[in-house]
């Protein structure tokens, strides 16, 4: 067989089943052999958008998302996306077509150092120059992208390689069991738990894989702990049950950060830096810490680690349950349960909103609250609107609410939202996007449409870069100019096949969401958002005093 044929059989062998992707003349070979074997390729119309589905695909299933661009311009349009799953430890591989081994080492059209560009935001990238060595680079790649902690690998296939002959065969995947943490430091950890006044969990992305999250949920039955989640750990612990105390991350002092600031012992599961750096909520460095992660803890001054136990999460979690059901381990936390309780407040204060012409952030993802069932999937773009869903939208399950908040990429939500529907074709998805951050990728529209992925996508219209503002707004009390103009979205909406719903009366925004699920195709649904709210939050958050 083909080099190319031998690629797809590794590939098989890995239990892929799509590929999203935009081909070009350098991995034709590949794309032909593709044709005999039933992973689907999924045509994008951007190679960035075929990334960001690779992604989600990643998050939600636990196996490596794959996505493909050929050469040149088509590798350097994956970067975004490829940088945005790693960062969010979201398992992916990135295939890319090269110019011929023969004219590697001159100048020639479109060859550049692809690998040399995908290094910095892959954890490995490689360039295929032997046809027998595809079924290890292959196994390579996709354990490397699927060990804790996830992340995204690059593979290049030189055009004239893809034809050569190949004799080698796939390698088969075998599970591997990854280390537990040794019994001593575990009691360590649970020692200084035990023997805490006011500890309290920080939980992250980590804790959103399955039996992490059950564990966790076990743990926190058993001790009375309450539990803060960072953007991306939303779901660990059940929005329902008492020991949830919600969302940290906003720069501002919220309640969580009061609680943080309350506790002697903070205990970190699964957390990663990149989201809520420990210089927000432990600046004096003051925080005894407890860091129970798959890798050791980042160096850094804000973040003292007094125990670090590395290992499988979920068996580290498991570890402590055993010691907790023998020593009857169980706290009283008032205080934390005042963190709820104003938390449940500020998210019902304008569930009955009946405004015309502007609607309320927190009217919105209410209303949105109410129409997703307990395993729907809502993505939420990177704008202001994600600071509103980051406070105010939580889940009952983990990777029910997806949010870019490693790299925080724009333009990520409406092709994450293809991806999530393609592998949860029964339930409900919704993305939440900026009018910015919508435009960005709104060539995907068609791709929904062709496929028929009866998305919902929600525009939250306010004619600027909102964020941008509302951070220029907080640090000079003033902003620059952030303006621009829209297209018509309902014509944007016909044209592109999909339904379309404008909805200025907050009173509407139920029925007109309900509506929108209830059609036979994607519906885009644009509001105008109230972002006069902004400064209101910042300002509300910046007295936040509380006697715990």
């Amino acid at each position: 067989m083909k080099a190319s044929d031998l690629l797809v059989r590794c590939l098989e062998a890995e239990g892929v089943c799509r590929i999203f992707g935009v081909p070009g003349e350098e991995n034709a070979d590949f794309m032909m052999s593709l044709e005999n074997s039933p992973i689907e390729f999924v045509l994008c119309r951007h190679e960035q958008s075929a990334a960001f589905m690779a992604d989600v695909h990643g998050r939600l299933t636990g196996e490596a998302g794959v996505c493909l661009g050929t050469l040149g311009p088509g590798a350097s349009n994956l970067v975004t996306g490829v940088a945005d799953g790693n960062m969010d430890r979201a398992p992916m591989i990135a295939l890319t077509g090269q110019a011929a081994l023969s004219r590697r080492h001159k100048e020639s059209h479109q060859n550049m150092d692809v690998v040399g560009m995908f290094e910095p935001i892959t954890k490995w990238a490689w360039s295929l120059e032997d046809e027998e060595a595809i079924p290890e680079v292959v196994r390579k790649a996709f354990k490397l992208a699927t060990t804790e902690k996830p992340g995204a690998c690059h593979i290049e296939l030189p055009e004239d390689l893809a034809k050569r002959d190949a004799a080698t065969l796939p390698i088969e995947p075998q599970r591997v069991r990854r280390p537990v943490p040794d019994d001593k430091i575990v009691d360590r950890a649970f020692e200084m738990i035990k023997n805490a006044e006011r500890p309290i969990i920080l939980a992250g992305n980590g804790t959103i894989r399955r039996r992490a999250s059950k564990q966790l949920r076990e743990l926190v039955d058993q001790t009375g702990i309450g539990v803060l989640s960072t953007f991306m750990a939303k779901g660990c612990v059940d929005r329902n049950d008492p020991h949830c105390l919600f969302t940290v991350g906003l720069s501002a002092k919220d309640y969580g950060a009061h609680a943080i600031e309350e506790a002697d012992v903070v205990i970190c599961l699964g957390f990663d830096m990149v989201e809520y750096h420990p210089k927000l909520w432990n600046p004096g460095a003051e925080r005894k810490i407890i860091h129970i992660d798959f890798l050791p803890a980042e160096v850094d001054h804000h973040y003292p680690v007094e125990v670090e136990v590395v290992g499988d999460l979920a068996h580290t979690l498991w570890m402590l349950n055993q010691r907790a059901r023998k020593e009857g381990l169980s706290f009283d936390l008032p205080s934390q349960a005042q963190v709820r309780e104003h938390m449940l407040e500020d998210f019902h204060a304008h569930a009955d909103d009946e405004t015309e012409g502007l609607i309320r952030p927190q009217k919105a993802i209410w209303d949105v609250r109410e129409v997703m069932g307990p395993a729907d999937i809502l993505l939420s773009d990177v704008g202001a609107h994600k600071m509103w869903i980051a406070r105010y939208y939580q889940c009952e399950e983990p990777n029910t609410c997806l949010i870019s908040n490693g790299f925080c990429s724009m333009g990520f939500a409406l092709p994450g939202a293809i991806g999530a529907k393609l592998v949860h074709p029964d339930r409900r998805v919704m993305a939440i996007c900026g009018d910015a951050g919508f435009l960005m990728n709104v060539h995907e529209m068609e791709t929904a449409k062709r496929l028929g992925t009866k998305i919902v996508v929600m525009v939250w219209e306010d004619h600027e870069y909102g964020l941008i503002a509302w951070k220029q707004e907080t640090q000079f009390g003033k902003h620059t100019d952030l303006s621009f103009e829209n297209p018509d979205f309902m014509q944007l909406a016909s044209a592109f096949g999909w339904a379309g719903f404008r909805c200025d009366d907050a009173t509407d925004l139920r029925g007109t969401l309900e509506q929108a699920f209830a059609e036979d195709r994607p519906a885009l649904v644009v509001i105008p958002i109230d972002y006069r709210e902004n400064g209101l939050l910042t300002e509300r958050l910046g007295q936040i005093e509380m006697d715990l």
